[in-house]
């Protein structure tokens, strides 16, 4: 929790705020109080004349001298002691203070003692002072220190807490743009930099959407005007049938529908793209029922639980289709074996084979459209759209797919749906 909190950027720039209050604030202090030394020698010398004239004469009696001095810290509140030029104690009140060094000849702050001065009076006489309250004066700075952090702190938090936020709407929207919600725009808040940042994130996103509908629209457009020229062409090997051979009348077979499915499945990724901000179809659909028919059109073994799912039933049929038609053709006609469980509070279904496999490199990248493995021949049937569909579709459920490892040789694509 706390890591998460000193990621922050609010946080992050709010503590560099009061830090740099806080740093400003002493070094100021220390600079006014020790780095001064004109100022402080300037007050030494007007504190020492003021107590040349306060002070009785050199001359006067110790007891007239000590009395003034007790006179003096009654209203200071200083500790004071007084010496004569040659460093004899004269008089003393408060905690007795030593006599200045012999080689001085000014007055001076002690060093290492910021509240202990000495002051060189007119006639040569030595008052060394001490204040008696340095505790509570530092706790004073202290406490005004920390309560202009405090106002300060107070004032800040909302302007770096509400330019954080926006960074943060702004990110939040960036993300869902970037999970495929293209419609998604960001509020454009005051007449900063971030606002700026959101009117141009808004002006490329609607662009992009633009553009990506356009092609969308352009592909769907022609792949369902390919379709009239298709059955033409079609009609056309029906009719030459007598007068082309054998060879040549499959070869126009296998290639018309090649061509077919691959409209098909080219329009049905349209469609998909075009309804993803709206969800799979909400029916009710009885899973089990449509593995078990087209596992038995194939001819794969199968095993299942009795599970429904919240979806379209036309899809989720061409997503097993797909799966089985793929096992069926790269599967070095080998048994297929398809698995249908609830694990870990999900539906997962897995359609294995024994061929060669897939390797692990590329085991995302066949989900890619129009993706073939390395040396994959393309009289193996299939156009490269069929696993993209299979995740198209398994997605459009809230779902997803992967290819995994057979234990005991070939591949498993694993489905996983949300169960209903």
């Amino acid at each position: 929790m706390h890591d998460k909190l000193t990621a922050r950027l609010y946080v992050r720039i709010y503590a560099a705020l009061l830090a740099s209050l806080v740093v400003a604030g002493t070094l100021f202090a220390l600079i006014h109080l020790v780095y001064d030394p004109e100022q402080v020698r300037t007050g030494f010398d007007t504190f020492a004349e003021v107590a040349g004239q306060v002070l009785p004469p050199a001359a006067a009696p110790r007891a007239e001298q000590q009395d003034a001095l007790e006179r003096w810290r009654a209203k200071v509140h200083v500790d004071m002691s007084l010496y004569s030029a040659d460093g004899k104690l004269i008089a003393s009140v408060g905690t007795p203070l030593p006599p200045p060094p012999s080689e001085q000849v000014d007055s001076h702050r002690i060093k290492g003692h910021l509240a202990t001065f000495v002051l060189k009076l007119p006639d040569g006489r030595w008052l060394v002072c001490r204040r008696s309250h340095t505790r509570r004066g530092s706790i004073n700075i202290v406490l005004l220190l920390a309560a202009i952090a405090a106002v300060v702190g107070v004032g800040a938090f909302p302007v770096v807490r509400r330019l954080t936020g926006r960074l943060e709407r702004l990110q939040g929207s960036v993300e869902k743009w970037g999970a495929g919600e293209l419609s998604t725009r960001v509020g454009v808040e005051g007449r900063d930099e971030v606002a700026r940042l959101a009117t141009s994130f808004n002006e490329a996103a609607g662009r992009i959407e633009a553009l990506v509908g356009a092609q969308k629209s352009l592909l769907a457009n022609a792949s369902h005007e390919l379709r009239s020229p298709l059955a033409r062409i079609r009609m056309a090997v029906e009719l030459m049938q007598d007068q082309a051979s054998p060879a040549i009348r499959a070869e126009l077979n296998q290639n018309i529908a090649e061509l077919d499915q691959l409209i098909d499945e080219v329009l049905l990724a349209s469609r998909l793209d075009a309804s993803a901000q709206a969800g799979a179809a909400h029916e009710t659909v009885d899973l089990t029922a449509i593995v078990a028919e087209e596992c038995a059109r194939v001819g794969a073994a199968f095993e299942a639980d009795a599970l429904t799912v919240t979806g379209d039933a036309r899809l989720l049929r061409r997503l097993v289709r797909n799966l089985l038609e793929n096992a069926k053709r790269h599967g070095a006609a080998t048994p297929v074996k398809v698995d249908l469980r609830i694990a870990d509070g999900a539906v997962r279904l897995d359609v294995c084979d024994h061929g060669p496999g897939v390797p692990e490199a590329q085991r995302e990248r066949i989900f890619e459209p129009f993706y073939r493995l390395p040396g994959a021949s393309e009289t193996a049937g299939g156009v490269g759209l069929g696993l993209s569909l299979v995740r198209q579709i398994a997605q459009h459920h809230r779902g997803d797919v992967a290819c995994l490892a057979n234990p005991v040789g070939g591949c498993c694509f694993r489905v996983t749906l949300p169960a209903a």
